[in-house]
């Protein structure tokens, strides 16, 4: 069944776009951003267990010994924060119609990504030499849970980076969707910062 477009109203031709359901090609309307709200929203049930988890824990006597939070987490909240940033820059540059501008800022914001995920890798070789190890305390263990559970997530971000980036079938809807996702991302990675600092 054809859909009217909002543009019919302001020509004196009618223009008829196909509706969705007679592509097999592409999702349906809503499908995409649908599946992001239902992944962040099972993200964000995951993630506030955990902390939920972290915080009882960490008021039940025992050991809990808090180690101090290396300078590379600094530089990591600074790279996330900042490639969201470019990311929204490029999102914007896409709607606009600038489709090579936003794919070298898209594509920026992958690189700072993987800035980021080195800047992790960088914090945990430090936590390792103070001697703060997976086992040891339940400090660690939250720690090194909450770190490589993001980096995970992460990961999944930079995949949808490189679709949105080289995909053939590129569309404005799925480059809105890899930034919400990536924003959201950056969001809990604040969190979680947060949450490790005190």
């Amino acid at each position: 069944m054809p859909l009217l477009s909002d543009r019919a109203g302001k020509t004196a031709e009618v223009v008829v776009l196909p509706a969705s359901t007679e592509d097999p090609n592409k999702a349906m309307p809503g499908l995409v951003r649908m599946g992001l709200f239902l992944a962040c929203g099972s993200m964000a049930v995951l993630f506030a267990s955990l902390v939920f988890a972290y915080y009882w824990r960490k008021s039940e006597p025992g050991v809990w010994d808090q180690a101090p939070l290396p300078g590379a987490l600094w530089i990591s909240t600074a790279i996330i924060l900042a490639s969201s940033v470019v990311f929204e820059v490029g999102r914007r540059a896409y709607r606009n119609g600038l489709h090579q501008r936003a794919a070298r800022l898209i594509a920026a914001t992958g690189v700072l990504g993987l800035a980021f995920l080195g800047s992790q890798v960088t914090a945990w070789l430090a936590l390792i030499d103070r001697g703060a190890y997976l086992q040891q305390n339940p400090y660690s263990a939250f720690f090194y849970l909450f770190t490589a559970l993001h980096a995970a997530h992460l990961l999944g971000g930079l995949g949808s980076l490189a679709y949105v980036t080289w995909s053939r079938n590129r569309r404005r809807e799925m480059v809105d969707a890899a930034a919400y996702y990536w924003h959201f991302l950056g969001v809990l990675w604040v969190a979680l910062f947060f949450v490790l600092a005190h």
